[in-house]
C-alpha cells in the first residue's frame, strides 16, 4: 500500500532504537532540526548502499541546512551497524524490525520490508516533502535542493 502522506501533514512519531544503541524518536528534533527520514529494504545491497552513500555525501549539505538524514529499514542493530561502519555512516540507521514505523508512513510492504521512500520533516513535526518513489540516481541532490 503506497503512502498517503503528504506535505502538510503531521509526520507520525516514531520511537527505534539505532546502530549506535542509542533511542531515537523524532520528537527529539522537534523545534530543532528538519529530519530527512529515508526507508531503504535491505543493508548491504547495492541499491541501497548507493542510495546510503550519496546521503552521507549529502549530510554536510544537509546539516548546514538544519536537517539530519535518519535511516530506517526492518534490518537489526547488529546489520545496521556492520553496514554503517562499511559505509562510514554517521547518521543512526533505526531498526524497524516489527515494521511498526514502516507502516506508519505507509511504506511497509507485504514482505515486511520498506518500499524506498524518503519524508522530509520539518521542526514543526509537519511533512514539507515526500518523495514515494526514490529513484536512487540524483536522490540526494534533489533532497539538498
Amino acid at each position: 500500500m503506497p503512502t498517503t502522506l503528504k506535505p502538510g501533514d503531521e509526520a507520525p512519531a516514531f520511537e527505534a532504537s539505532s546502530w549506535d544503541g542509542s533511542t531515537v524518536k523524532l520528537s527529539d528534533f522537534s523545534g530543532d532540526r528538519n529530519v530527512v527520514l529515508f526507508f531503504y529494504s535491505r543493508d548491504n545491497t547495492s541499491g541501497c548502499t548507493r542510495e546510503a552513500r550519496a546521503l552521507r555525501d549529502a549530510a554536510e549539505e544537509l546539516e548546514k541546512r538544519s536537517a539530519i538524514v535518519i535511516g530506517v529499514s526492518a534490518d537489526g542493530v547488529d546489520s545496521h551497524g556492520r553496514f554503517a561502519a562499511n559505509n562510514e555512516l554517521a547518521f543512526p540507521l533505526l531498526a524497524d524490525v516489527d515494521g511498526r514505523v514502516s507502516s506508519a508512513y505507509g511504506v511497509l510492504k507485504d514482505t515486511g520490508r520498506s518500499e524506498r521512500a524518503t519524508f522530509l520533516i520539518g521542526k514543526d513535526g509537519k511533512l514539507l516533502h515526500v518523495w514515494p518513489k526514490v529513484s536512487i540516481t540524483g536522490h540526494a541532490d534533489d533532497i539538498v535542493s
